[in-house]
């Protein structure tokens, strides 16, 4: 089978996983050229939320951190993650500006793009998948595991064969929450690796403790690659550590050749940061341990903390169990969703509305609507006419692909923007994430972008697993769901939700709840 592949991801989903994205450039820069020395598969360096808290947060220009990480690894591939249709932001985007963004991407350094949907609906990656292949990019198609009564084996073959026509170069099996099990991926790698001839990558989270198991199972079944980080921020809601997986295989016939020493100076360089980010309380030693109650409920860490603060700030935490007992009920309503950005929140959600309201879908947010309509695509699983009933009303399901309906943005978006653009990338920025890029690129053209003051310590603490640094609101969202229950829903109430603090990244939940 021959060695195992590391993709590193200190640069990306470590940091993200744990102190809400908060790594600065500069701190980066420092290791570029050793990690680019290491052998690696890959460094996961861009992407998801990184996006989002660069300009946010951080004042930096995410499209600047990705050339300056380029310009120091000029050995090892540059690795991404992107939401498909969704991109990095949080709703669907037009053709127009997915394909310019990926042709940026590519152009830019980016070597490797995983490409995911949150309902697997493989119409929501081709677009991406398609503009990546003919930028010359290498192509990851992306399936988001999760465990319900309608996947299987059989159905992320499936999967991995349907991406695998669409050209992808190569198959990633992306468990978000930390539920693959350890000879449940066994089963997994045999079954897609018998199906398809492409590379097969794995990425898990440590979050219910389970990872590296996973990871060995995984490598005897024949996974070509899987995702590490570093030891100082390896574990708990990050991936497991790169060290002792190294070391376990040597002397293997899936020795990845990595060398210990090297990788345990780069251990070094970490160690002083994580400390710094313990000491601020930028890193909350919770998201460092384990949480085997995913793999009780089967609903991921952080989307089980947020449920537990949602129901505390509305003085309920007596309906903690009906909620939880809830979610897989809504879940199977909407059919079999993995929880993952954006599903995971609106399930969550609408679990909670239905527990409080006492009734079932009395109060339905337009996001739980959209969902059931079709509008983020089709669902592993059918959604019942009694559920389109009830949440639809007359009108009638979407069953094109979603972004069909969505027309060209991008020369409106360009021409939105025009006195603040400086390079043509701001145009992307700024389509993404229009509110917060206007007001850095305001801060650029005035020459008052600094860079933000160190966190202090005992700052709040790193929002959960996969977030991306948007600031926590869970006390609005109480208040919001208290308000409704009061106020028992009037049809036509305005509630505005932010902050929700869930696997994949912070979404913001805004609109109409109705009867």
């Amino acid at each position: 089978m021959g060695k195992v592949g590391i993709t590193e991801t200190i640069l990306r989903d470590a940091h993200q996983s744990l102190i809400a994205t908060r790594m600065k450039t500069e701190e980066m820069l420092p290791m570029i050229e050793q990690l680019d020395d290491i052998g690696y598969h890959s460094l996961e360096a861009w992407g998801g939320a990184t996006f989002d808290a660069c300009i946010r947060f951080l004042n930096e220009d995410p499209w600047e951190r990705l050339r300056k990480i380029k310009a120091k690894a000029k050995k090892t591939p540059l690795q991404m993650l992107l939401r498909g249709q969704n991109l990095l932001g949080y709703k669907h985007y037009a053709d127009d500006v997915v394909e310019y963004f990926v042709q940026k991407a590519v152009a830019n350094g980016m070597d490797i793009i995983r490409i995911f949907d949150a309902l697997n609906d493989p119409r929501n990656m081709e677009t991406a998948i398609k503009a990546c292949i003919k930028e010359g990019g290498h192509a990851q198609g992306c399936i988001s595991y999760t465990t319900s009564p309608v996947h299987n084996l059989e159905m992320f073959a499936k999967d991995a064969k349907r991406l695998e026509d669409m050209g992808a170069h190569s198959i990633c099996i992306k468990d978000m929450a930390g539920l693959l099990k350890p000879y449940d991926a066994y089963n997994l790698i045999k079954a897609i690796k018998e199906t398809i001839k492409v590379p097969v990558q794995l990425h898990t989270h440590y979050t219910s403790g389970v990872a590296s198991m996973t990871y060995l199972k995984a490598i005897e079944a024949g996974v070509d690659v899987v995702d590490t980080a570093l030891s100082p921020m390896a574990g708990g809601t990050s991936q497991p550590a790169t060290e002792p997986l190294v070391a376990s295989l040597q002397g293997t016939e899936r020795d990845t050749g990595l060398d210990l020493v090297k990788l345990s100076e780069l251990a070094a360089y970490m160690r002083p940061l994580k400390d710094k980010w313990l000491e601020s309380g930028l890193l909350n030693p919770k998201m460092l341990g384990v949480d085997a109650n995913a793999l009780i409920y089967q609903v991921p860490g952080g989307m089980l903390s947020n449920l537990v603060s949602q129901l505390q700030q509305s003085n309920a935490m007596d309906k903690y169990e009906a909620v939880l007992e809830e979610v897989p009920r809504v879940r199977k309503d909407f059919g079999y969703p993995p929880l993952v950005t954006p599903s995971s929140q609106i399930v969550g959600t609408q679990a909670v509305f239905n527990v409080l309201m006492g009734e079932r879908y009395k109060m339905v947010p337009k996001e739980s609507k959209g969902v059931v309509k079709g509008e983020y695509g089709t669902p592993p699983a059918p959604i019942s006419d009694e559920i389109k009933k009830k949440i639809l009303g007359d009108e009638e399901a979407i069953t094109c692909r979603p972004a069909d309906l969505i027309a060209p943005e991008l020369d409106k978006t360009r021409e939105e923007i025009k006195d603040l653009i400086t390079q043509d990338e701001d145009v992307l920025t700024y389509a993404l994430l229009p509110q917060v890029a206007k007001k850095f690129f305001e801060m650029r053209k005035n020459g008052t972008l600094t860079a933000p003051e160190e966190p202090k310590p005992a700052a709040k603490a790193a929002p959960a697993a996969e977030s991306n640094g948007e600031e926590e609101n869970e006390e609005e969202l109480a208040a919001v769901i208290s308000a409704a229950v009061a106020a028992q829903a009037e049809p036509g109430t305005q509630y505005a939700v932010r902050g929700f603090r869930q696997v994949v990244s912070p979404w913001v939940l805004s609109g109409r709840l109705n009867r």
